[in-house]
């Protein structure tokens, strides 16, 4: 089921639009947390979204922004202001369409299955992981904290990543390193504790500090 996230502060019109959706068999979230959109779009991870430009704290250009940094999800516009200004900007940014309001629920719909069948019938769905505001995206094995890319080694990216997926469960020492095996990143204890070491240091140094928790004698864990 592919899943349409609602970046829209008018709650009739995301709610028409989510009723409607849902008669597509979609999965819907309509956005909650206005001050931090890029949060609760990681945590959903939707194939599609749309996204209007008046939002309260941040303008749809902003988020337009800082979702293209991490991700190549489908955005597609709706606002009321369809001049031919904003039009540009949003498909500058990243945008693939925009939507004059008011319009049309069906055209809408049409628009949205268009977009999902060109971009997942030729590409896998996109997965991000969030954490403090730092996000993992695993379409180019990049960690991206307040608009900066951090550089990862190939160990650390899958360090990060397998800790990252069971977010808020202590994962062993012994997993790690299986999972590492199964890649072509073989690592033994000693490897291990030197690439978390050094990936403490250099997530520390970008300001995330007490990223990784350790449990001693158990492993180590991302927690909530």
């Amino acid at each position: 089921m592919y899943r349409l996230f609602i970046v829209e502060d008018d709650r009739g019109i995301a709610e028409a639009i989510k009723s409607q959706a849902e008669k597509w068999e979609l999965e819907v979230r309509c956005a909650q947390n206005f001050r931090n959109i890029l949060s609760e779009f990681s945590e959903f991870d939707p194939h599609i979204i749309l996204l209007d430009i008046s939002l309260p704290f941040f303008n749809g250009y902003h988020w337009c922004t800082e979702i293209r940094n991490v991700s190549k999800v489908p955005i597609i516009f709706i606002s009321s202001a369809s001049d031919n200004m904003n039009i540009v900007m949003a498909m500058n940014l990243g945008a693939d369409d925009f939507i004059a309001k008011p319009f049309d629920q069906s055209v809408l719909m049409a628009k949205i299955n268009a977009l999902l069948r060109r971009t997942y019938d030729f590409s896998s769905s996109v997965s991000v992981f969030e954490h403090r505001n730092a996000l993992l995206n695993t379409a180019d094995n990049t960690l991206t904290y307040s608009g900066e890319k951090i550089p990862l080694s190939k160990n650390e990216f899958r360090i990060l990543y397998i800790l990252m997926s069971n977010k808020g469960k202590v994962v062993s020492r012994e997993k790690i390193m299986e999972q590492l095996w199964e890649t072509d990143c073989f690592v033994d204890e000693n490897t291990l504790s030197v690439n978390i070491n050094r990936l403490r240091k250099k997530l520390c140094s970008f300001g995330l500090e007490d990223f990784i928790t350790t449990k001693f004698g158990v492993g180590y864990i991302i927690a909530d």
